[in-house]
């Protein structure tokens, strides 16, 4: 178990939590981190991309010219893709991009993700995330206080309203719910910032 020092939203350290080994403190896994992302990026894809190929694309029955004696090169039809308003070339269609990984290993890359933020120092757990409106000066002070200068994701224990309407017009600054937590989020911000609720919620889940 280790010891992970509690702040509050005006920068003060309150205290410090214990945090389960088997949750933060697991080998980095880089080939399953990479895995799980590209799994998440992937089923992110709508697939609902296309273009007509030349043989779609309407009109262009005709030779445009005889084929010899004009001087000019040969050509059948005025939708091949080298002409305007010509098919393309090994065109999208729809298609699904999905990705399948399994539970366990969706679950490892997570703990491993978890745990390398805590061992490089870049995961912040706070005792409660509250305003008292939805406004955005009361999460660029809070932004402020904890010297939140890079891309951050924070983790609340239940889903806030008011916390996300204060800090959407933060350009790096990022509210989730811990049900929403996933290796992506984790990774892609440099600062991870979690509420004490919400590492007791994935202690419940994970160890």
């Amino acid at each position: 178990m280790a010891n992970v020092k509690v702040y509050n939203m005006k920068g003060a350290e309150v205290g410090t939590i214990e945090v389960s080994d088997d949750l933060f403190g697991a080998e980095y896994n880089e080939p399953l981190i990479h895995q799980a992302v590209v799994t998440y990026l992937a089923n992110q894809r709508q697939g609902t991309k296309s273009a007509l190929t030349r043989t779609e694309v309407r009109g262009g029955g005709a030779k445009p010219w005889r084929q010899k004696g004009t001087g000019r090169a040969r050509q059948g039809s005025t939708r091949a893709p080298q002409w305007t308003k010509g098919g393309v070339v090994f065109a999208p269609k729809p298609r699904d991009f999905t990705k399948h990984m399994n539970i366990t290993a969706r679950r490892g890359a997570l703990i491993s993700a978890l745990s390398k933020k805590l061992a490089d120092g870049e995961l912040i757990v706070v005792d409660e995330l509250k305003v008292s409106a939805p406004k955005t000066k009361e999460m660029e002070a809070f932004r402020k206080a904890l010297h939140l200068d890079k891309r951050t994701v924070v983790i609340m224990d239940e889903h806030d309203s008011d916390v996300i309407i204060a800090a959407r017009n933060l350009p790096t600054l990022k509210t989730i719910s811990v049900e929403e937590i996933n290796t992506y989020e984790v990774v892609s911000n440099a600062v991870v910032v979690l509420t004490q609720g919400s590492v007791k919620k994935l202690e419940e889940v994970y160890c």
